[in-house]
């Protein structure tokens, strides 16, 4: 059972896909639930995490610089499969422990982003060390922790929207540094891969389950058809300044602007347009048929 502060957090980020206010407010955060080592009881824990790409999120086992390994790190020694949930979606993961200079380099990546981490490893004699969490794939569309279809693509949205307000502090707060930094770099480039892939599934999948079901709505996702190229050519100027040699935040900045008022004008009107339909005709079957077409699709 999670202390009283962990289970605060826990049910807030539950009822609010990912939100939380005090001492997370503003924070990368997971819900991680392993496997005890010696009780095997599940146990659940917030954690801040470090996107690292290709499906995988970085941990780091601090316990605020004690001497000793957090709980959670014995248990994914025993246990490496293990449950995380986003806020936005809940999937299985493999942990595993970085070694040596691959362990080092995504540190040095967590304390450029944050030197509180460099803080923790002065305060103890042992080697803090950094988790991978790698998605395992499974067949079938992502599982969005939602009721509904309509929900579905709200809590998506909002947790593209979270992300590029981070990502904009922390572009804002890098800007007087020479260089953008490494884990910055990788945040754009996560977050840019992220709108591809949802977006990707919104074409073969959601688009056309609506269309059709509903044929009167063909202008509407024709607009989000085409709001989608125009994105796709936003994302790949963003891409194209945050991989340019000797990148800047200054440089890069300017463009993620762009494509945040691009992309929040897009996710207001799909939202508009489609949610009340959604909500309107989703029954839970119809609801599982849009899912299996968003597994045929992809």
């Amino acid at each position: 059972m999670p202390n009283p502060f962990n289970q605060q957090v826990i049910d807030e980020f539950r009822a609010r896909h990912g939100e939380v206010g005090g001492y997370f407010e503003g924070a990368r955060l997971i819900l991680l639930t392993t496997t005890g080592a010696r009780t095997g009881n599940r146990h659940t824990t917030p954690l801040g995490y470090l996107p690292d790409g290709d499906g995988t999120i970085l941990v780091i086992a601090s316990a605020g610089g004690s001497p000793h390994h957090p709980d959670w790190y014995r248990n994914i020694t025993a246990h490496p499969r293990v449950t995380v949930e986003t806020g936005a979606f809940t999937y299985e993961a493999e942990a595993v422990v970085l070694r040596g200079e691959e362990r080092d380099r995504a540190f040095a990546r967590a304390v450029e982003g944050d030197p509180g981490w460099a803080e923790y490893q002065a305060k103890t004699d042992r080697t803090i060390p950094v988790v991978a969490l790698r998605e395992v794939p499974v067949a079938g569309p992502p599982n969005v922790n939602a009721d509904s279809m309509g929900e579905a693509l709200k809590v998506v949205h909002d947790a593209f929207r979270r992300e590029l307000a981070l990502i904009k502090k922390e572009l804002t707060a890098s800007g007087g540094r020479a260089g953008l930094g490494a884990q910055l770099r990788v945040n754009c480039l996560t977050f840019c891969q992220g709108l591809h892939n949802h977006h990707t599934g919104e074409g073969m999948g959601l688009f056309p389950f609506l269309g059709e079901r509903h044929p009167e709505l063909a202008p509407t996702l024709a607009r989000l058809h085409e709001e989608h190229e125009r994105i796709a050519a936003l994302v790949e100027d963003l891409r194209r300044v945050v991989t340019a040699e000797n990148a800047d935040p200054v440089a890069v900045l300017p463009e993620m602007e762009r494509l945040i008022d691009e992309l929040e004008a897009h996710l207001t009107y799909e939202e508009e347009q489609l949610i009340p339909v959604l909500e309107a005709a989703t029954k839970p079957a119809e609801w599982a048929a849009g899912r299996e077409d968003e597994t045929a699709a992809s």
